[in-house]
């Protein structure tokens, strides 16, 4: 039988009950938004790769290298994986892709930046959720990037010869004709796309399917063993699963919503941020560079340590200067 519904005013939508309705309504809502969230991408990766392999092909995009060849070189990057790093900082990882995808980037490299760019983007949208939800804008955007430029150079040890500035093939960019370079932008750019959609269909009908069978509450029960390596409190539970795994801006609504119930302390919610801004979105960012030939490992690993380090420094600092601050009271009185 159907579930009864309510008539009237104050009717709602019964949820699914049992596993296969759930299944079912998760697959139904989580392809519509991957068919969304799909052509978003769409609308941000197409004009993005296509004036990088513009770029690429009058070879204006090599006469920046000068410029950021010291920034770049003090983390064993070429100067022109600048690009793609600012464009994910003021924008996203989906633009960062489509230039990554049209320069000739060496396999380290590419890895190397996916490891950046999942741990500092959008930093304006992104930092503007955490500011209203429990930390300071600046302080979350500068914890960001210096944690990525940090941990790069680190995994950079693990790929010598990264700092190797790119080189144009003969086959490509400006000794290449307009034609040619147009074509072959559009053949990568159509396959990247299609593994793209394959991974983000997937990836949006599990979380949906996670979140109509009520398994969520689960999943933060199971991770709170998860929030002393972290450094967090198990009170955070709930929201670090939804940061973690839907990402800051899709999880923003369970955060800034928990955030608000004047249930958290100033210090747990500080170090609950510091540790989402580092590691969230630990499901599609790393699926996206799967794309791209990164390893998951490459993209989970290194973040998640970054977190925990940077969080237990956090709680270090905080507890120095509480101990400075008493000393000195006590020292004037």
């Amino acid at each position: 039988m159907s579930p009864v519904r309510e008539s009237g005013p104050t009717a709602q939508a019964t949820p699914p009950t049992g596993f296969l309705p759930g299944l079912k309504a998760g697959f139904y809502q989580g392809s519509r938004k991957g068919i969304r969230g799909s052509l978003w991408i769409c609308r941000i990766l197409v004009p993005v790769s296509l004036a990088v392999a513009l770029l690429d092909w009058t070879g204006w995009l090599y006469a920046l290298d000068p410029i950021f060849q010291p920034v770049m070189g003090l983390i064993n990057l070429p100067p022109q994986a600048a690009l793609p790093i600012l464009l994910a900082i003021f924008t996203s990882v989906y633009a960062a892709i489509g230039m990554i995808v049209v320069v000739p980037f060496s396999a380290g490299q590419v890895l190397l930046l996916a490891v950046f760019v999942t741990i500092a983007h959008m930093l304006v949208v992104e930092g503007l959720i955490q500011h209203k939800s429990g930390i300071n804008l600046m302080k979350i955007n500068s914890i960001r990037l210096v944690t990525a430029g940090l941990t790069v150079f680190v995994v950079s040890q693990f790929f010598p010869g990264t700092e190797t500035p790119v080189v144009l093939p003969e086959a490509m960019g400006f000794h290449a004709t307009l034609l040619d370079a147009l074509a072959g932008w559009a053949l990568s750019t159509l396959s990247l796309l299609l593994k793209i959609f394959i991974i983000i269909m997937v990836v949006m009908i599990a979380l949906e399917t996670l979140d109509v069978l009520g398994w969520n509450k689960r999943l933060a029960e199971f991770f709170r063993p998860v929030m002393a390596i972290l450094g967090l409190t198990p009170n955070v539970a709930s929201m670090w699963v939804a940061g973690t795994f839907f990402g800051l801006t899709c999880g923003s609504a369970v955060v800034m919503e928990e955030a608000a119930s004047g249930r958290h302390a100033e210090d747990e919610l500080e170090r609950l941020h510091i540790s989402l801004g580092i590691n969230h979105s630990i499901i599609e960012d790393p699926a996206l560079f799967l794309a791209l030939g990164v390893p998951i490992f490459w993209t989970v690993v290194p973040r998640f340590l970054a977190a925990a380090v940077a969080v237990q420094l956090y709680r270090l600092v905080r507890a120095a200067r509480s101990r400075y601050g008493r000393r000195a009271s006590s020292d004037s009185a």
